[in-house]
C-alpha cells in the first residue's frame, strides 16, 4: 500500500471514527496529559495497522479493536513508568464536536463522572460499556474483544450493575 493511500485511509478513518477513539481515550486516561499520550499512541497504532486491515471486519470494529488493545497495553505501561513524549496532535485542539466533549458545566461534570466510573471497572468491562454506549451489537462487541457473544452479555450485565453502584448519587439526582 502506498503512503498516499495509507494517509487517505487514515484521514478517512479518523474523520469517521474520532468519536469512538475519544471515548476510549477518556475512559482509560484521566488527566489531560495522559489523554494526550494515549491519543498519540492510538493514532500511531491505527496508522501502523492500516496495511494489516483486510476488510473482513467493519472499519469501526477494526478501529475499536486497535484503540482498545492500545489503551490496555498503554495502561499497563503507564503503571510501570510515567513516560512523556512530544505530542503529534493536541487532543484539546481536535475538531470534535460531539456531546462527550462539551465544556458546559453540568453536562461536563456528568460526562467526567461517567468516564471516571468506567475507569474503575475491570478493563474488559469498561470496554464493553463503551461499546454499548456506542450502540454496538453483542456480535460486534464479541468480535472486537475476541470473546463469545454470551460472555459479552454476562459481562455487560455485571458492568451495568457496577456502573449503577458507582453512579448512585448521580443517577439519584435525576
Amino acid at each position: 500500500m502506498t503512503d498516499d493511500k495509507c494517509e487517505t485511509t487514515f484521514k478517512q478513518w479518523l474523520g469517521e471514527h474520532q468519536g469512538l477513539i475519544f471515548k476510549v481515550v477518556w475512559a482509560y486516561a484521566g488527566t489531560p496529559e495522559d489523554q494526550d499520550d494515549l491519543l498519540q499512541e492510538i493514532l500511531l497504532q491505527l496508522w501502523s495497522s492500516i496495511p494489516n486491515f483486510q476488510g473482513k471486519a467493519k472499519v469501526s470494529t477494526w478501529v475499536y479493536r486497535v484503540a482498545l488493545n492500545t489503551a490496555l497495553v498503554w495502561k499497563r505501561a503507564v503503571r510501570k513508568s510515567k513516560r512523556r513524549r512530544t505530542p503529534v496532535i493536541d487532543i484539546n485542539k481536535m475538531p470534535y464536536t460531539g456531546q462527550e466533549h462539551t465544556d458546559s458545566g453540568e453536562n461536563r461534570q456528568i460526562v467526567d463522572k461517567v468516564y471516571g466510573a468506567i475507569r474503575e471497572l475491570p478493563k474488559i468491562d469498561g470496554s464493553i460499556v463503551l461499546m454499548c454506549l456506542d450502540g454496538l451489537s453483542y456480535d460486534e462487541m464479541a468480535d472486537v474483544l475476541g470473546i463469545s457473544k454470551s460472555n459479552v452479555g454476562v459481562k455487560l450485565n455485571r458492568a451495568k450493575k457496577q456502573m449503577a453502584k458507582l453512579l448512585k448519587g448521580l443517577i439519584d439526582d435525576f
